[in-house]
């Protein structure tokens, strides 16, 4: 369990190693991160720091101004220590070359058919045939006389939340507040991402002969 930050993504594009090779990255936007409250073992049952970004001031019945935050995400933790309320985390906090866990809501694509959802290859396109994208045969005979729950058929394709882990991190820039992640990232420009630092995994040791 490792605090993360709230991202933004921008667009994507490529970067050129030492070595030449180029490599796709997706471009993440990181605004200030504040911790927005903290929640304890004694009083919730667990450690976990509650993060805001896309500060706005609302107005009280009595006239009093608070600032809220657009955006919000929980994080659980091991330690609260170094993140009490107001703190800001900065896109600092993931290094370069260390591994993160992105997770985000993929495009939404409507209903679809098996063709495109599922990669069905479907029927011949021939003249005549009635059998072109459709699914085919997916009812029983008599007895169990249903379909069966799970069934690969037209429906409903993308908004799914999407989690890739061990990407690297080959752009860090901090004065622009943006880092690019090694490969593509699920959403559509402008949606949240929700990145998690992952723990340094150490070499293993070589065997002896």
């Amino acid at each position: 369990m490792a605090l993360g930050l709230i991202a933004r993504k921008i667009g994507m594009s490529r970067v050129f190693l030492p070595t030449g090779e180029a490599v796709p990255v997706t471009y993440l936007r990181v605004e200030d991160n504040t911790v927005v409250r903290t929640k304890t073992t004694e009083k919730d049952g667990y450690q976990a720091v509650v993060l805001g970004v896309g500060e706005y001031v609302q107005k009280t019945r009595k006239g009093n101004k608070l600032t809220k935050h657009n955006d919000q995400k929980e994080f659980q933790v091991e330690s609260l220590e170094g993140h009490e309320i107001g703190t800001k985390l900065t896109v600092e906090a993931l290094p370069l070359e260390s591994l993160v866990t992105v997770k985000g809501i993929s495009k939404g694509k409507g209903f679809q058919g098996v063709v495109k959802r599922y990669h069905f290859a479907g029927g011949p396109k021939s003249h005549g045939s009635h059998f072109k994208r459709e699914p085919g045969s997916v009812g029983m005979r008599t007895w169990p006389g249903r379909i069966h729950a799970g069934k690969r058929m037209a429906g409903h394709m993308g908004t799914d939340t999407v989690t890739l882990k061990h990407r690297a991190v080959l752009v860090n820039d901090a004065a622009k507040k943006i880092i690019g992640i090694k490969g593509p990232i699920p959403g559509g420009n402008g949606s949240l991402v929700y990145l998690t630092l992952e723990p340094a995994v150490a070499a293993k040791p070589t065997p002896k002969k």
